[in-house]
């Protein structure tokens, strides 16, 4: 709820104590309302999909590749759970934060229509900062209907990514030697809670451990310099908080044991993933994946005043994607280390050939290195603002099917 303001630190004693009794409480089951998989919910196949050709690459074969493979296409329930630094919602209204950006509370006949649209994964980003006490614990009001989603999502046979969002604050997580005891007891907390409740899940259900770890307020919020005593010492405490993720899930038991967890470098980043500083973290279970979010290229995808020009027969297009994908192979693929492209897309700019032609392409080079790739979806769809949306979640229907069917079409590519 963080309708106080908490102090940077408590007492070490209290912090396990609380933690010894985090997620103990029993949520209530949740009530799975009748649904059905809608079916030709995108229509008759668009003339724009093209045929897309990339190069094959040679992916090891392990559980991990085989595990993200089966994921194939995801889609982010965006601006949704995320939402945050919202004025005049009060504790006893928290739920409102699920449609105080997007607009709309999530029904199940959305989660169906995604399910219908050939999408394997779903993303749930979720901030939790807003919905704790001072002593960082979660509302269980909000854990319950996060839980609802979840379910429902199971339910279907989704692929289910939870994570923690816009907690990357300094009275919470902040990647920086100041900041990385409070970081800790937040992360610790906070994870314990979220891991308990949600530790007899199968395999179907993976954990994030941050959205995208950064220096929130600095010159090197969105970009890091690999020379650069700050960034450097962002990385190293990026590496070091990735770790104490992986030991607090492990450590709750279950299904955790086991469970695949998903890491991002800085910023999630391609950058900061193959920055020679970051490091995957060591896991007893070895059920590792690299989370990285790339809007490539920029101007296109994520650059309001840039171009709506995007073309499969210009190398730069397409090189601006390859390249990072192939840094990511080298470094990660290659070694036998799981890739998940958590977010991507490509703003309308009225553009509609350009992004099927882009969507097609993007996927499918992933999938020629063994990654698989979650579309952010915002529900935005005019406007100035990042107009990402692909769901009209008031109808539960796809405003670009083509985009979808490039989606589905790259995705599927051997």
């Amino acid at each position: 709820m963080n309708f106080m303001k908490r102090t940077a630190a408590f007492a070490a004693a209290a912090m396990m104590a609380l933690c010894a009794g985090c997620g103990k409480s029993k949520l209530p089951e949740t009530s799975i309302p009748e649904y059905s998989i809608p079916e030709n919910i995108l229509g008759e196949a668009s003339d724009l999909v093209p045929d897309v050709k990339v190069d094959k690459y040679q992916v090891p074969e392990n559980e991990g590749m085989t595990f993200v493979k089966n994921m194939k296409l995801g889609w982010n329930l965006g601006n949704t759970f995320d939402a945050s630094n919202v004025n005049n919602i009060s504790a006893e209204n928290e739920l409102d934060y699920e449609q105080a950006w997007c607009g709309k509370t999530t029904t199940i006949e959305m989660l169906a229509a995604v399910r219908g649209a050939g999408f394997q994964t779903i993303r749930i980003p979720v901030s939790w900062h807003n919905h704790v006490d001072e002593n960082f614990k979660i509302s269980e009001k909000w854990m319950t209907r996060v839980k609802e989603v979840v379910d429902w999502a199971k339910d279907m046979g989704f692929y289910v990514i939870l994570n923690t969002h816009h907690d990357n604050e300094e009275d919470y997580y902040y990647p920086d030697s100041e900041h990385l005891e409070s970081s800790k007891k937040y992360l610790t907390t906070v994870w314990t809670q979220i891991a308990e409740t949600f530790k007899d899940y199968d395999d179907h259900l993976l954990i994030e451990s941050l959205n995208e770890p950064r220096l929130v307020g600095t010159n090197y919020e969105w970009w890091i310099d690999p020379k650069n005593e700050q960034c450097k010492d962002a990385v190293s405490c990026i590496n070091t908080l990735n770790q104490l993720f992986v030991d607090t899930v492990r450590g709750t038991g279950g299904g955790n044991e086991t469970r695949w967890l998903m890491v991002p470098g800085y910023a999630a980043s391609p950058d900061g993933a193959v920055n020679e500083g970051f490091a995957m973290p060591n896991d007893p279970a070895g059920h590792m994946i690299l989370s990285v979010h790339a809007y490539r290229p920029y101007n296109f995808a994520l650059n309001k005043t840039g171009t709506g020009d995007w073309s499969l027969d210009n190398p730069s297009d397409t090189g601006d994607i390859t390249n990072f994908m192939d840094q990511l192979y080298g470094k990660f693929i290659l070694k036998g280390v799981p890739v998940l492209i958590g977010e991507f897309g490509a703003m309308n700019k009225d553009n509609l050939e350009e992004r099927v032609a882009f969507s097609a392409y993007y996927t499918a080079a992933a999938r020629a290195r063994g990654m698989s790739c979650v579309w952010w979806d915002n529900n935005a769809f005019a406007g100035s603002g990042e107009n990402f949306g692909l769901l009209f979640r008031g109808t539960a229907k796809f405003n670009y099917p083509e985009i979808v069917q490039a989606l589905v079409k790259g995705s599927e590519y051997q």
